[in-house]
């Protein structure tokens, strides 16, 4: 099994969901991850954020599991200067830092990268901010949804902005950041040298506008509510009802896609209409065009339809709920399946969706830690504490641990 990331450690003292999903993909590609929980709130807030539906006494979240499978938890007041020298141990024996603080907040924990990559020339530090050095806000994904675009395009014509039910924002930072990282370690693999770089979550969301910004850009137009629509070609994204009224969604992107979609549907006249027979002009005859194509879907049932568009190569696919996703092969072949250091089973979604030579199985990480489940292993096994130097720590409560005395 390849593992690209065997021997590389990466120390994480970042929480919610942007840093945690690098720290995450990093364990699935074979690094060792410490994630170092905050002793005096109980650790990563996301422990808490459950559904009705889920365990009240568990302090593994279904949010929490999103993004910290494969890792190891220790629990630390970074408060004291017990708790502070832990940290600079760790980061002295790590390869990568993961950070989500605000500017300034860093230096005054004493976490910046010159406080410890004088300890460590080689360290790589990863920085998630919300808006950037220059700007002190914190960063909260549904606001910058909002500020970078994303809500006031989102919704259905004439209907109120609405934020994604995805953090979008947090991800695309992750992405940022990874890839920053790569970058990173092949800088030092040439120089010896370790790095600091900064991403923030306001322009890896604006980053990524992509043709919803040269839209204003280039063609100064403000993109609107367009619920499902793309701006720039129909019907690609829009959403149809079938006859049994199970939504589905094309994405004709040439016209002979759509000619050979009037074929499928009984109507190959309606492709050779100038009001429709090229993209520009069903741009422009949108509402006219998309009015015939429902009463012509609705008139077959979803699965038959679907059959015939993907025999011509016509690209559409069914509107599938989350039970649907994960009937899908593709989709079965990310989920894990482990048990927590209680014994709770539990399942999880891979975030590498690549693979090598296309063979290599997954690597198989293990469950997301409870708080503090690796206290006593990371002090002993990683910086050689003695137990009894361990319960000096937790009865001043510098640190806590799960499984204490183990």
């Amino acid at each position: 099994m390849f593992l690209p990331l065997k021997d590389i450690r990466v120390l994480e003292l970042a929480n919610v969901l942007a840093g945690p999903t690098v720290g995450v993909s990093l364990a699935e590609l074979g690094a060792t991850v410490i994630k170092v929980e905050n002793l005096l709130t109980c650790g990563d807030v996301t422990r808490t954020w459950k559904l009705p539906s889920e365990d009240s006494t568990t302090d593994i979240s279904g949010y929490f599991s999103c993004a910290n499978w494969g890792k190891k938890s220790i629990s630390l007041n970074l408060n004291s200067p017990d708790g502070l020298d832990i940290v600079y141990r760790l980061a002295s024996i790590c390869d990568i830092v993961l950070v989500s603080y605000k500017p300034g907040d860093a230096e005054k924990l004493k976490v910046d990268y010159n406080t410890l990559s004088q300890r460590n020339k080689k360290l790589i530090y990863a920085h998630l901010t919300g808006y950037g050095l220059k700007n002190p806000r914190a960063g909260y994904d549904a606001i910058i949804q909002a500020e970078s675009g994303y809500t006031f395009m989102n919704g259905e014509p004439n209907g109120k902005p609405v934020k994604m039910p995805v953090a979008l924002m947090d991800l695309l930072a992750s992405h940022q950041i990874k890839e920053a990282i790569l970058l990173a370690l092949l800088n030092r693999e040439r120089t010896g040298n370790g790095q600091y770089f900064e991403v923030s979550l306001i322009k890896s969301g604006i980053a990524s506008l992509a043709n919803q910004a040269t839209n204003w850009l280039v063609g100064e137009s403000i993109p609107k509510q367009m619920g499902s629509d793309h701006p720039n070609i129909v019907p690609y994204g829009t959403i149809f009802y079938t006859k049994d009224e199970k939504p589905i969604v094309l994405a004709v992107g040439n016209d002979k896609q759509f000619s050979d979609l009037c074929s499928i549907l009984g109507k190959p006249e309606l492709a050779k209409d100038p009001k429709f027979a090229n993209n520009f002009n069903r741009v422009s005859n949108r509402e006219e065009v998309v009015t015939i194509l429902q009463q012509l879907i609705g008139e077959v049932e979803r699965d038959s339809l679907l059959e015939l568009l993907d025999k011509k190569s016509v690209p559409a696919g069914g509107v599938f709920n989350m039970k649907e996703v994960f009937e899908l092969p593709e989709a079965k072949e990310l989920v894990m399946e482990s048990k927590t250091g209680s014994g709770m089973n539990i399942k999880g979604l891979r975030t590498i969706a690549f693979t090598f030579n296309g063979k290599d199985k997954p690597y198989a990480i293990s469950a997301p830690p409870h708080y503090g489940e690796h206290t006593m292993q990371v002090l002993k096994e990683m910086l050689g504490f003695s137990t009894e130097n361990i319960q000096c720590l937790i009865e001043n409560n510098v640190v806590y641990a799960r499984n204490n005395g183990k």
